[in-house]
């Protein structure tokens, strides 16, 4: 049991690298034009991140309390969703919320 809760957190955290990925993703392919596709593609995953790193790492002094921490991590991810689906993508969508919403299921039933 021990070792699936492990898998269950590594897990977690490649969810967190593929929000990276795919918002830069969107961003490369919904600017309009060259300065726009960087500056979306870049500045998407770094407002994650800042935004992650502010309110939702574990080790955070500004971390948000629940309900809200998990209110804002599931805009986040409603988020990457919409950012996946809006560029065609949509069983890649399919598949990165129903991974998401397995691994949040399991983190709440281990305490994770």
């Amino acid at each position: 049991m021990e070792l699936l809760k492990v898998i269950n957190i590594g897990l977690r955290f490649l969810l967190e690298l593929c929000i990276l990925v795919i918002f830069g993703y969107w961003g490369f392919q919904t600017g309009s034009n060259n300065f726009m596709k960087i500056l979306l593609g870049l500045g998407a995953p770094i407002l994650f991140a800042v935004v992650w790193g502010t309110f939702l790492a574990p080790k955070s002094p500004m971390r948000l309390e629940e309900p809200w921490s998990f209110l804002l991590e599931l805009v986040i991810f409603a988020l990457t969703c919409w950012a996946l689906y809006s560029t065609g993508k949509v069983d890649l969508t399919v598949a990165f919320g129903g991974i998401y919403i397995l691994n949040k299921i399991l983190m709440v039933i281990w305490r994770q």
